[in-house]
Formats: C-alpha cells, sequence, structure tokens
C-alpha cells in the first residue's frame, strides 16, 4: 500500500510539473511581449480598431501605410463633416497588410466607402519581420488573421510564433521596461484618434538637400501588389462599397511616387471605374505649407497638416461620394463628442510637452 501511494504521489508531482511547464508560456506571455504604448506605438494601432467598432459604424473605413494614419484625422472629418470614419493603418502596411485588415473590418461592419493609399503598392514581397508584427499581433484571432500571417511572413518567419507569441519573445527578457509590467495584465491607454497617431512637432521640409530618386528600372508596379489591388477591387465590389484610391501629399526620396507608378494608377482607376485622387499635385489647395505642417522634413504631416488636409478630401467624401452627415443621430453624436474631446486633450497635451521642451 505505501508503495502504491508513493508511486501515486510521483506520478501526481510529474503530472502537476508537465501542466505548470506547459502553462507557463501562457503566463508569460503577457509580461514579454511588446507593449507599444509609449515606444513604437504603431504597434497598439490595429487591437485598438475593434473596441472603437463595437462603439460606432463607421462610414469611411481608410487602410495603408504610414500616410494613412499620419494624414487623416477622424475628430475633424466628424467635426466639420459629421463624417463618421476610421483608420486601419500601420507602419509599413503592405498591400496584402491592407486587403485582409479590409477582410478583417467586414466581419464587424460595412462602410459605404474604402480609401486605400496606393504607396504601398510598390512592393511586391514581405519586408521586414517588425512591421508584420506591428500589423498582425494586434489582429483578433481568426482565419482572416492565418491567411494574412501567410500571406505576410519573411522567408525567416515561422507560422507557430504567431500563434504562440511567447517562442517569439522569449528572449524579451532583458529588454523588459516597466511598461511591460505594467500593462502585462491590465488594460493599455490608447495611442491613436480613431487610428490616427497625432504628431505635433515641426521640421520643416528642405527640398535643396534631397537626395535625387534612383532611376526607376521597371516602370510597372509589382505583380503581387496588383493582384491585391484586384482582390480588394473585387471585393468591394462584392459587398456594394466603393473603393477610393488616393496618394497622400508627401514625396521623399526614400518612398518616392514615380510618374510612371502614378500613370499606372490612373489607368486602373479608369478601367475599373474608381475615384483617384494624388494629393501630392494640389498641395496648394489643400493650404499645405510644407514649412510648418511636417514633423519629420517633409516625410509625413504633421497634425496640422493632417488637419488641412482632413477638410480637404472631407469636401470631396461629402459633395463628391455623398458620404453622409450622422450629426443627427444621437448615438453616433455621443460617441463621437467623446473621441473629439479626447482628441483635443491630446492634442493640447502634446502641444504643452512640445513648449516645456523648447
Amino acid at each position: 500500500m505505501k508503495t502504491i501511494n508513493i508511486k501515486f504521489i510521483r506520478a501526481l508531482c510529474m503530472i502537476l510539473a508537465l501542466l505548470i511547464l506547459a502553462a507557463l508560456p501562457a503566463m508569460l506571455t503577457p509580461i514579454l511581449v511588446p507593449k507599444y504604448v509609449t515606444v513604437s506605438k504603431e504597434g497598439s494601432l490595429t487591437e485598438e480598431y475593434y473596441a472603437a467598432a463595437k462603439e460606432v459604424g463607421h462610414d469611411v473605413i481608410f487602410i495603408g501605410d504610414c500616410e494613412i494614419y499620419e494624414s487623416f484625422v477622424p475628430a475633424v472629418l466628424w467635426e466639420e463633416y459629421g463624417i463618421s470614419s476610421y483608420l486601419r493603418g500601420n507602419a509599413q502596411q503592405l498591400v496584402w497588410h491592407s486587403y485582409y485588415m479590409l477582410e478583417d473590418t467586414l466581419r464587424y461592419e460595412t462602410p459605404k466607402a474604402v480609401v486605400f493609399n496606393v504607396l504601398a503598392l510598390m512592393y511586391g514581397e514581405p519586408q521586414k519581420e517588425a512591421y508584420n508584427r506591428m500589423a498582425l499581433d494586434g489582429m483578433e484571432w481568426s482565419s482572416v488573421k492565418a491567411e494574412a500571417i501567410k500571406a505576410s511572413m519573411t522567408e525567416e518567419e515561422d507560422f507557430l510564433t504567431y500563434l504562440f507569441p511567447f517562442f517569439r519573445y522569449h528572449s524579451r527578457w532583458s529588454e523588459l521596461t516597466r511598461e511591460d509590467l505594467t500593462y502585462a495584465f491590465r488594460e493599455k491607454p490608447t495611442v491613436s484618434d480613431s487610428g490616427y497617431l497625432m504628431q505635433t512637432a515641426v521640421e520643416p521640409e528642405d527640398l535643396a538637400n534631397q537626395p535625387t530618386p534612383s532611376p526607376l528600372l521597371d516602370p510597372n508596379l509589382p505583380e503581387t501588389a496588383m493582384g491585391y489591388l484586384d482582390r480588394m477591387t473585387a471585393l468591394c465590389k462584392e459587398k456594394g462599397i466603393e473603393l477610393i484610391l488616393i496618394k497622400a501629399p508627401t514625396n521623399y526620396f526614400r518612398y518616392h511616387w514615380y510618374d510612371e507608378w502614378d500613370a499606372q494608377i490612373v489607368d486602373y482607376a479608369a478601367t475599373h471605374g474608381l475615384a483617384y485622387y494624388n494629393f501630392m499635385d494640389e498641395k496648394e489647395a489643400i493650404g499645405l505649407d510644407m514649412s510648418k505642417d511636417t514633423y519629420d522634413a517633409g516625410i509625413h504631416l504633421n497634425v496640422y497638416g493632417a488637419e488641412k488636409l482632413s477638410r480637404y478630401f472631407g469636401a470631396i467624401l461629402r459633395d463628391i461620394h455623398e458620404i453622409p452627415d450622422r450629426r443627427s443621430d444621437d448615438a453616433a453624436c455621443d460617441v463621437w463628442r467623446s473621441r473629439v474631446i479626447t482628441y483635443h486633450a491630446r492634442k493640447a497635451d502634446m502641444e504643452a510637452q512640445n513648449q516645456k521642451q523648447s
């Protein structure tokens, strides 16, 4: 009897040890994964959408790269035109990211219009794991996320590390900060305003010192990228959504938008009956002053430039694309009143911080 008890206890201890070992990754993962609250805030953008989608419907969804989430301000679109909108953008969000971001959005709502920034069409293959992680780690699990991961992974990446992030981030022990511990098991603060990532600094564009763009070896945009644009076009048509193509009004040697590419998008839009707005040609009409309206020497707009572009494009959305004014909807007004207040408070706080540092 005594021997049986010892064997039983040993077996029980072994089982408990295995259970603890199996549970350890799940317990440690919330601590080890990056939090994206004060560093690389872009990594929080994808996950912030889901709570917003439960609050109110959005008639316009913007999708694309940094030229989306730093160029358009949903709070301004609401204040000026009563347009309910959200930005689903990420750092170097490539066209397949954007396609699956659209599919993911349609799991929650069907907007009247989707606005896609075309700059990412310059890429025909995955670029960096870090950008994949920032775009995809925050996406809620579904078959859409699984397909997005498969389309986005670089050769060095493994699907298993997306399914179980512990196996990707287990070596972050030496990098952990107080932020990692603070938000391991509690809700993170929002870093964006309906997907808009605010910048209040000012660094003028310096055209005199910009290098000449490299010669374009192939005038055609990559076949893979255009294939995903085809899929996006077809999906929007199937769902009765108007797809609008744009090019943000920023142009820089690192992300140069060539005339040959632009001509290809003009032809594509005409062939498929889509609107295409190249705002690079409309800076004067928008009222942009690139000595004041950019925070990084002309690569991206700051909040002052983004507000101007939002007012300009908002009129186009209202007058040409007939996006409705929702300010007569009491429920929508309640949500957007709160969002607008948060936006202006964030702006005032960031401006005050800039003044202290200057």
